[in-house]
């Protein structure tokens, strides 16, 4: 189980992009990559393929490292680290190390 899932709302804590606020997109668990919505914008330019088309310039975010970033606690609306713990059923939850609510 990791601390950060898809559509979890995470702020940034280094980079160019440090305090912007976004959702997540993607993960990459493997490389240990996160792709947050409005951060890492790259201009990725997109050439005409077929005589109909046009060639266009895009902007898509790119995928930043997993420890750049740190969830949101739904309560305190602050950045908060996350703890996991096994409850009696056996299932994992995940837990605000601040205020030890489940997210």
């Amino acid at each position: 189980m990791f601390r950060i899932k898809k559509n979890d709302t995470v702020q940034v804590m280094r980079g160019s992009d440090k305090g912007k606020v976004g959702v997540v997109i993607a993960l990459l668990l493997k490389k240990g990559k996160v792709k947050v919505q409005g951060v890492a914008i790259k201009t990725h330019h997109v050439k005409a393929r077929s005589q109909g088309e046009q060639s266009t310039i895009r902007k898509e975010e790119a995928f930043i490292d997993l420890s750049n970033v740190m969830p949101i606690c739904p309560s305190t609306k602050k950045p908060c680290r996350v703890r996991i713990k096994t409850l009696q059923s056996g299932e994992n939850v995940r837990i605000s190390s601040k205020t030890n609510e489940a997210f």
